[in-house]
């Protein structure tokens, strides 16, 4: 079992240039604590993420770090020049001196792909035609390739990724389409959502990566060399009590965050959210395993029983958000690294 931490740097209530020095000391302290990788998210248009251009917080992140693995979760393909992005992942995989994880997807939200001008029901094949440029960019001296929606004739390539061909790719869904679709290609995968949820989307990604047999690029890190993992808040304290007042005040301002697009866009409509697991309250949360909140016996009970339910060798902790204060989520982040870490490691 590995341990990544993941991040939205959602908008909280501290000026943001205190914001990102604060993020930055926490990602430090999760990296000197063992975790395996920082996986941040790329949202535009929004409170929920105050970094849309990943590649610039991780060229910080890259620097603020000596030996945890970085990279976005995900880049929104759609959204991007092939071109451009391959110059960018061979810049921060030398940046962060080979660390670089390329997580890789089309993009939840059919708002942001909007205002980008990108019609959502036609978003996953030109993120699937965008993948399949990019990764024959990676590997060439010169780029040739002709498709529906890119064209390139003989572009010199002169940077190349520090990993040969080019870092491992991961893909996060909350889907069965998509998770489908990572087991077929081979790539590491993290889902999220109510344990029902995510236990089919896991059981789908098992079962399409099953037929393939082997991972595109398999990591010694993970049995099998592939990393099938679940994201969940996680809020460690000395008491429950504790863990769920720090949780709650700060799950509120993250769930307004996360919910700005939709409300802006469609009220609150929930119906017209099906696709997108969302809790409705800190409580439901809770109890559909989304969060976890506790003192390190509780919290560590929990781990165990979704990793033996679910079938995953990756635990991707989002352990701040909201409105958290740094000194909240250090302290959690140490009880969790010292007390909870350890004894799951060998599960």
């Amino acid at each position: 079992m590995k341990f990544g931490l993941f991040d939205h740097v959602d908008r909280n209530d501290r000026p943001l240039a205190t914001q990102f020095d604060e993020r930055l000391r926490f990602i430090a302290a999760a990296d000197e604590a063992g975790f395996f990788c920082y996986h941040v998210a790329e949202h535009h248009a929004s409170p929920l993420n105050t970094v849309p251009v990943p590649g610039v917080w991780l060229g910080a992140v890259a620097r603020a770090t000596r030996h945890m693995h970085l990279g976005p979760l995900v880049y929104l393909l759609p959204l991007y020049s092939p071109l451009r992005l391959i110059e960018e992942i061979c810049i921060l995989d030398h940046l962060s001196g080979g660390r670089l994880e390329v997580g890789v997807g089309r993009g939840v939200s059919p708002f942001e792909l909007m205002h980008h001008k990108i019609d959502h029901a036609e978003s996953r094949d030109i993120f699937i035609d965008a993948f399949n440029c990019l990764t024959t960019g990676l590997q060439a001296e010169s780029l040739t390739y002709t498709s529906k929606y890119y064209t390139y004739k003989n572009v010199p390539i002169p940077l190349r990724p520090l990993q040969a061909p080019y870092p491992p790719f991961w893909y996060g869904s909350s889907n069965a389409t998509g998770s489908t679709w990572a087991g077929e290609q081979g790539l590491h995968f993290v889902t999220n959502g109510a344990t029902t949820r995510a236990k089919a989307n896991i059981t789908a990604f098992k079962q399409a990566y099953a037929k393939r047999g082997s991972p595109a690029s398999p990591r010694a890190d993970f049995p099998g060399g592939i990393a099938v993992g679940i994201s969940r808040q996680i809020v460690v304290a000395d008491t429950d009590e504790a863990a769920h007042r720090i949780a709650a005040s700060a799950f509120a301002h993250y769930h307004a965050n996360l919910l700005y697009l939709w409300r802006l866009n469609i009220g609150d409509d929930l119906a017209a959210r099906q696709n997108v697991p969302i809790a409705g309250t800190f409580e439901d949360a809770l109890k559909e395993g989304t969060i976890i909140a506790g003192n390190p016996q509780t919290v560590r009970a929990e781990i165990e029983k979704q990793i033996a339910e679910l079938g995953i060798n990756y635990l991707l902790t989002y352990m701040m958000f909201g409105t958290m204060p740094l000194a909240d989520a250090l302290r959690s982040l140490q009880l969790f690294s010292t007390a909870i870490m350890p004894a799951l490691a060998g599960k």
